[in-house]
């Protein structure tokens, strides 16, 4: 792995140590990663995978331009053409699913109690999948739709325009989990819990394609159960800590990316590094 040492002693002044990567979510990445090809021809060395690893994921914590990039990390267009390389490659999102697979493994995944929610971003440069957001007198902006397990992993995202109104995006989610959902049964139900912004016609019809047990109330009626009922847990309230957690990583605090896939991609290795730190992989 990277020698963070020398760097501290040389670069102290043009890196925050705090953003780089945890040993583990690189450990991850790298068994993902198919060998170099060979230069027969020679020619310049390839740049080490786990340096521009390391420059990809601190632009995503610190949220910097990829130009502000500090060299010591790398040359940002090196970096970029890396971060588009793999994102083309599918591995932020292989990423992802490999981080839930080893918390299931480790922790188990909470499918009885999932929850989906959305929450909107500024996106001043984004092109694609972006609109007027209406909590942000009209200016574009983008919005990030998830769903999670009963713990808060998670498992389904979907990236769309801000405007678009969460329920139209149900089944697009439901279609993108990320690994194998497992079939309910009725010693296993699962219950999926939404909002009151979810309460249509076609989102009761899909919770029953689905196998769920729905569960579609405003935050005055889970305070209320809260109330009388000891031990209540408002468990829609677990998506809403996912976005918090996520909004911790500066990049997509604010989407610059114009491309959809790119802006995707950030939030892909979010999320295996939620799962992944969540799983307590030793490196």
């Amino acid at each position: 792995f990277l020698d963070y040492t020398s760097m501290k002693t040389n670069h102290a002044s043009e890196i925050n140590f705090e953003f780089l990567p945890p040993r583990e979510l690189w450990e991850a990445f790298q068994k993902l990663l198919p060998p170099p090809k060979p230069k027969p021809k020679g020619g310049r060395p390839r740049k080490l995978d786990e340096k521009i690893f390391t420059a990809i994921f601190y632009i995503l914590r610190t949220g910097i331009q990829w130009k502000a990039l500090p060299r010591t990390l790398g040359a940002s267009s090196t970096v970029h053409d890396r971060f588009q390389e793999w994102e083309s490659q599918g591995f932020f999102l292989k990423l992802w699913a490999e981080g839930l697979h080893q918390y299931d493994k480790l922790k188990g995944l909470d499918w009885e109690w999932q929850s989906m929610d959305g929450a909107m971003t500024k996106a001043p440069l984004g092109r694609e999948n972006t609109g007027p957001n209406p909590t942000d007198r009209a200016k574009k902006g983008t919005k990030r739709h998830v769903l999670t397990e009963g713990n808060g992993m998670p498992i389904a995202l979907v990236a769309t325009g801000a405007n678009r109104v969460d329920f139209k995006e149900t089944k697009n989610v439901l279609d993108n989990i990320v690994i194998e959902r497992p079939q309910p049964t009725d010693e296993k139900p699962q219950h999926l819990c939404l909002d009151k912004g979810y309460d249509y016609p076609e989102v009761h019809e899909l919770v029953k394609e689905y196998n769920y047990i729905g569960h579609i109330k405003t935050r005055g009626e889970e305070s209320s159960a809260k109330a009388k009922i000891p031990g209540y847990r408002a468990r829609r309230w677990v998506v809403e800590r996912t976005h918090s957690w996520m909004n911790r990583f500066r990049r997509i605090l604010i989407r610059w990316e114009k491309k959809t896939a790119n802006y995707e991609a950030f939030l892909h290795l979010t999320c295996a590094y939620i799962t992944i730190r969540a799983a307590g992989v030793s490196g």
